[in-house]
This record gives structure tokens, sequence and C-alpha cells, in this order.
């Protein structure tokens, strides 16, 4: 295991900094209490770290109110929880032909229901939306527009903040999908024109699989789509209207929460900036070397400009699954095949028609020699299509 190249990064960050793992333990073993719920000194204690986490999650992207910013299991699960809360009967909805099945499958079940309209949105040869694209789909009931920040097919950025203000000038509300770049680039609600962002813990922030959450503009008024205990108020026969406990009910995922702390924590000192940089800089190495390889098909992958680490590419005459399986056992290469849970995508890339794409996604303890290991390797693969 020890010798493992993990290039899977975008389904989940590993390792995580030793700072998080220890951390987990220590605060697990002296604090694993329900926060908040009674009047000792460890259940304070923890709420305390709780609040601070969500503290933390809100400056990293510049909200305003640490209590808008609620916990949930992943951004699947708080992208279900806006979009059941948001969509009204009658509703129009744009989205995007990059999105994950975490908003394609939500929205598809509310249109074959019969409560809203959905419209898919293509990007061009270079993985980009045209903003001018989301202004002209906008009618009189549309009600949201949710975008994926960033793909996890094909890397590539989208313009938040141009397409926020279409949104924001057309009173239409903006759903982010930071799943991929929550920790990986930085993130401004206010100066994006941000009504809602939705992000995953166990990513770029550097925290456990189970965690995730949202952050919700005071102005965006989500419903409450599951109701339970919150240890407030506990007479009270309705859920509570109020954040944070409006979009969470019963004992939160407190290993979850410390994991991301920390995680947040090391980013924090690291320095968002740095850390993408120093990623950018080893993905060009990898798109470089692997686009220098006969055979090889790279896909939206011309520039680190509005780019995070991840690349998908093909070989000509080979089964995305087994160059992955290849790469797994000859060469210990972790990696992603498939349709990555984003099916549109590849439809459009016309990959759809050969079983998806394999995915290579780097991370904070990427090397170089992992980035050199890997173009030889794929090299060697290449070859037994032409020997």
């Amino acid at each position: 295991m020890s010798d493992l190249i993990y290039l899977d990064n975008s389904a989940t960050s590993f390792p995580k900094p030793e700072e998080v793992y220890k951390f987990m333990d220590t605060f697990y073993r002296k604090h694993g209490v329900n926060p908040g719920r009674s009047g000792f000194d460890a259940s304070i204690e923890t709420e305390e770290m709780v609040f601070e986490t969500r503290k933390m999650l809100t400056d990293l992207f510049n909200g305003t109110d640490p209590n808008r910013l609620t916990f949930s299991y992943n951004a699947s699960d708080s992208l279900n929880m806006v979009i059941q809360g948001l969509a009204e009967q009658g509703n129009h909805v744009i989205t995007t032909s990059l999105e994950h099945n975490s908003v394609l499958r939500p929205l598809h079940h509310l249109e074959i229901a019969g409560m809203i309209e959905v419209d898919h949105l293509p990007f061009d040869k270079s993985g980009y939306l045209d903003p001018d694209d989301i202004k002209k789909s906008i009618k009189k009931n549309t009600k949201m527009v949710i975008i994926n920040h960033c793909s996890n097919v094909i890397g590539t950025i989208q313009s938040i903040a141009e397409i926020g203000g279409i949104c924001r000038e057309a009173g239409v509300v903006m759903v982010v999908d930071a799943s991929q770049s929550a920790g990986s680039t930085p993130i401004d609600i206010k100066a994006m024109n941000i009504d809602v962002l939705v992000f995953t813990g166990h990513k770029s922030l550097m925290g456990p699989t189970g965690i995730g959450g949202s952050y919700v503009m005071e102005h965006v008024p989500v419903r409450y789509t599951r109701f339970g205990g919150t240890g407030v108020r506990s007479a009270q026969k309705t859920h509570l209207e109020e954040f944070p406990y409006r979009l969470e009910c019963g004992t939160l995922n407190l290993l979850g929460v410390a994991g991301l702390h920390a995680g947040v924590k090391w980013i924090n000192e690291q320095g968002i900036e740095n850390l993408h940089h120093k990623e950018m800089q080893l993905w060009d190495k990898l798109r470089r070397g692997i686009q220098n390889i006969e055979n090889v098909i790279t896909y939206c992958a011309e520039s680190t400009e509005n780019h995070n680490p991840l690349l998908s590419f093909n070989i000509n005459g080979l089964d995305s699954g087994d160059v992955g399986m290849i790469l797994d056992v000859d060469y210990n290469i972790a990696c992603r095949t498939g349709l990555h849970c984003a099916p549109l995508v590849h439809e459009v890339l016309g990959t759809d028609k050969i079983h998806g794409s394999v995915r290579l996604s780097l991370g904070a303890f990427n090397t170089e020699e992992h980035i050199d290991t890997a173009i030889q390797a794929i090299s060697e693969i290449a070859a037994i299509r032409n020997p």
C-alpha cells in the first residue's frame, strides 16, 4: 500500500494530512458526545468545535453568518435538500451538461413527477459554458440555475461570477455545486453572486467521507424537507425555521466535522493558492507528457487557466476499464474509469459510446515521480495498441 500512486483525488482525497488523522482521534476520544444537547463541559466544548468549524468554512467562502453554514452527509445530500427545498410547481430550472448525478437525478425525478421543467445547456469544445446561453435561457418562471463550479470529468472551472451576475439581475437563484472546487480554488460567495453553495468534505477540503454541507444566503427561502430532533425547543411540534436547524436534524456526524475542522485549518496554513499552483504544475507535466503519446486522446485539457488538476483520457482501441485495470495491477496506480456519475458530459464528448474515459486526478501529496511513472505507464499501455 505504501507504494500506491494515488491519482483518484477527485473521488476522495487520499492520504489526508497527518494533522487530520490525529485531531479526529484525539478529539473523538475526549469529546465524542452530543454537541450542545447537554450542559456538561464536554458537550459545551464539542459544540464550540462545531461552531468554530462553521465559522472557518464561512470565512473560507467569504460568507457572513456561520449559522447559515449547515452540515450534511455530503454534497449529494445537500443538493437534494436544496433542490427539493427550492423547487415549486411550475418552475423552470436551468442546469448544464457538466453536472453530476447528484444534480441530474433530483431534477429528473421532479421533472417526471410533473413539478418542474429542466433545460440542460451544453459546453463548448474546450469544456466551458457560455454565460450568454444562461441569459438567453431564463424565462419568466425560471426559479434557479444549478451549475457545477468545476467538472469532475474534465476539470474545467466555470465563470461563476459572471453567471451569478446574470442570475442576480434576473432574480433567479444560483446554486453552485462546489464539490470539486471547495478547498482547491478560491471561492467568494459575495463576489461571485452565489446564492447557495454546496460542498463536500472528503475531497479537497481534506476531511473524511460522510460530511458535507451548504451555505445559504439570507435572501434564499429554502424550505426544510426533513423533520426531527435539534436539541432546541423540544416541545415545539414543527421543525425549527431558523438556521442551522432548518437544514439539520438529529445528531451531527461529529467525527466528520472534527476531520473537516482539521482539514480546513491545514488548508489555511498551506494556502489554497499555493496548493493549487503546485498541483497544476504537476497536472501540466502530466497532460503534456501523455498528449505526446501516440493513440492517446485527452479531453478539454488545453491550458492550466481556469482548470483544476484532473485529466480525462482514452487510448484508441482500448477500453477505459481495461486501461484502468492495467494501471492498477501492473503499475500500482489508482485512477477512476467509466462515466464518473456524469453521463451528460460523456454524451457531449462522445465517450458515452466507448464506456467513458480514464480519469487521473491529482492531490496535495502527489509528486513529480508519481507523474513520471504515470506517463511511462500510459506510454507502455498505448504501445499495446500500436506495437
